[in-house]
This record gives structure tokens, C-alpha cells and sequence, in this order.
């Protein structure tokens, strides 16, 4: 009886987990790395032309990601894992990332972008979970592309949630792009950060300065908190 009693009195003291879903490229990195890698052929163009058009939702996130990747084909994998090494950090990224794991938070990244960079990103914002593409390398040159995450983040992210036993409305989303707004269905709160207009109008609240602190307030009062922001 005594074991049972202690039982249920620490299962009435458990708090629920409350859970942050980000977008990596233009939200935690300051920066869209294959635009950027494709600045090594001159091409960028070309390339920042079919990643705004994924962004906005007007082309097939899947199929515009395989055709940047095939432009990219050959470039040496040292120059692709430098330039990921050197994407910035997004202002207020380690500040709100401290605060919430203070807090208590789970922290998931969801990205259309590759392991290559998402990997430093994990270890350095202390980030629970990551989901990404990979890029494949065949004699050390780029040669192709595994996608792990498509148009539909929220499905590449339901099996983490429900082994986590997350509830919708203990999640928050950060996002940007057309391609991230399946995981506003998922969520309690939906923010926009320096988003698209397609993502600014489904979500619940939108921030316009480039800087992730700024989604503290919010979170604060979509949840009753004070959570203070740790430098």
C-alpha cells in the first residue's frame, strides 16, 4: 500500500514537458546554407531563386531540393563542412535555447537542411532532437541528397512527439518557410519569425526583428510564464 501511495503522489508532482519545434535555416542559423555553398560555382542565383520559390510554396519542396542539390553535384566535401561550420548563429538563438532547457523545455530541430550542419547545431544549442536530410558524398564530391524531411515536417516529426507524449497544446513552432507550416497544426502556439507571407498569415503570433529572444515574451504570455532570458 505504502509503495503505491509513494507512486501515485510522484506521478501527481510530474510536470508536463512543454516542447520547442524550430526551424534551422533563417532560425536558429542566420542563413540558408546551399545559397550559400553555391556561391563557390557562382551560381547563387540560381539557387537562392529555387529556394525562395520552396520558401513561398509555389514549387514542390522535394523536387526543388533535389535540383539545388544536382546543380551543387562536385563540389568537395571539405568546402561543403567548412561552409557549414561557418554558418552564423541566429541573434538570441543561445540565449533562448539556455532559457528554455533551463526551464525545463525539450528542444527539437526540424530542418530541410543536412546533418552536416544541423550536427554543430545539436551539440551547441543543447538541442534534444534533431531531424534532417543527408548529403551523400562519393569520392569525396557531392553526388546526392537523402531526404529525411519533405514538405511535411510535422509527419518526419510525429514519431519523436508521441514517444515524448507531447501534447498540441504544450508545443510551440518557430518557423519561416511555406515548407514548415504542417507543424503549426501540431502546436499550441504558432510563431513566424521574419517569415513568408503564406506562414505570417496561419500563424498565431509573428516576429519582425532578427532576434529569437523576442519569442520569450510571447511564450510568457501564451503560457502564463516569466521566464527571464539567459545570457
Amino acid at each position: 500500500m505504502r509503495a503505491i501511495l509513494i507512486g501515485l503522489l510522484t506521478a501527481c508532482c510530474v510536470e508536463t514537458l512543454l516542447l520547442a519545434i524550430f526551424d534551422v535555416e533563417g532560425i536558429l542559423f542566420d542563413g540558408e546554407y546551399l545559397p550559400i555553398l553555391a556561391e563557390v560555382r557562382n551560381m547563387e542565383k540560381e539557387i537562392w531563386e529555387i529556394t525562395r520559390q520552396g520558401l513561398r510554396g509555389t514549387i514542390n519542396w522535394e523536387d526543388g531540393l533535389r535540383k539545388r542539390v544536382e546543380i551543387l553535384r562536385g563540389i568537395n566535401y571539405s568546402t561543403c563542412k567548412e561552409i557549414a561550420d561557418n554558418l552564423p548563429i541566429m541573434t538570441g538563438a543561445y540565449e533562448l535555447c539556455r532559457t528554455l532547457k533551463d526551464a525545463g523545455w525539450r528542444l527539437m530541430a526540424v530542418s530541410g537542411g543536412f546533418t552536416i550542419m544541423t550536427d554543430r547545431l545539436k551539440r551547441d544549442l543543447k538541442l534534444d532532437h534533431v531531424i534532417s536530410n543527408e548529403l551523400i558524398f562519393e569520392d569525396n564530391q557531392l553526388a546526392d541528397v537523402k531526404i529525411n524531411v519533405g514538405s511535411d515536417k510535422a509527419f518526419a516529426a510525429s514519431s519523436t512527439i508521441q514517444g515524448w507524449g507531447e501534447k498540441k497544446e504544450d508545443i510551440v513552432t518557430i518557423v519561416d518557410g511555406a515548407n514548415d507550416m504542417t507543424l503549426f497544426d501540431i502546436s499550441g502556439l504558432g510563431i513566424a519569425f521574419r517569415a513568408q507571407d503564406i506562414v505570417r498569415d496561419r500563424a498565431d503570433v509573428i516576429i519582425e526583428d532578427k532576434d529569437l529572444r523576442n519569442a520569450l515574451d510571447l511564450i510568457n504570455k501564451h503560457y502564463g510564464l516569466a521566464l527571464r532570458v539567459r545570457a
